[in-house]
């Protein structure tokens, strides 16, 4: 094993007893394929799905894997044709079993900090669907809280509005303004630092470098 893997799993394994502490499940996987699989495993066949927007969703190709299935009901936004079709997309999210997402940031001491735009994503990881995948990249670790939220600011949101075509001051410069514009995706801060239900969130927690 290379060192970075090494240093990944030992690093992941830390998080997970901090997130067992704070009635969250976490569970490594080295590779993206492991995740997967994993997360396949944990998605239980004739329930409604949904998912947020996620680099990491994409990039693991667990979005792929769900949209090929034919034994859940796949609650898709990407499909909707009119805004209200969207709206509604959110709204019946919330009554899914299982609920995909990815974090902006985890803390060594096992804490989810995201940052949202309209806050559908944050809503859900908050209340509603029955469980939470959360699926990370280990290149998302932060020391803690502070450190996390200036990840957000500064290395995820600016690739994001670019990506979203966003006519932001970090899409045109690179660096955070926090601005208040109409075009702003941050919006909703929120730490999740407890679950309310024991196991309802589940991190997987993946041994590369994906999204932003």
């Amino acid at each position: 094993m290379e060192p970075k893997q090494s240093f990944y799993e030992t690093q992941a394994k830390t998080i997970i007893r901090q997130l067992e502490k704070r009635r969250m499940e976490g569970i490594y996987c080295p590779t993206r394929e492991d995740a997967v699989h994993t997360a396949m495993s944990l998605t239980a066949a004739d329930t409604a799905v949904s998912f947020g927007g996620s680099m990491t969703l994409a990039e693991t190709g667990i979005l792929d894997a769900l949209r090929q299935r034919n034994d859940i009901r796949l609650i898709d936004r990407s499909l909707a044709k009119t805004p209200e079709e969207v709206k509604q997309a959110y709204r019946d999210s919330f009554s899914t079993h299982t609920y995909f997402m990815s974090t902006n940031a985890i803390t060594l001491d096992g804490q989810l900090v995201n940052v949202d735009g309209s806050g559908n994503r944050v809503a859900a990881l908050i209340y509603g669907p029955d469980q939470v995948i959360v699926v990370a990249g280990m290149n998302k670790v932060a020391a803690d809280t502070d450190d996390a939220i200036r990840r957000v600011h500064h290395i995820a949101s600016p690739p994001n509005c670019i990506r979203l075509h966003k006519h932001t001051p970090c899409a045109a410069t690179g660096i955070c303004s926090e601005c208040l514009g109409d075009d702003c995706i941050c919006s909703q801060t929120v730490i999740t630092r407890r679950s309310g239900i024991v196991g309802r969130i589940k991190v997987l927690l993946v041994g590369e470098e994906l999204g932003y």
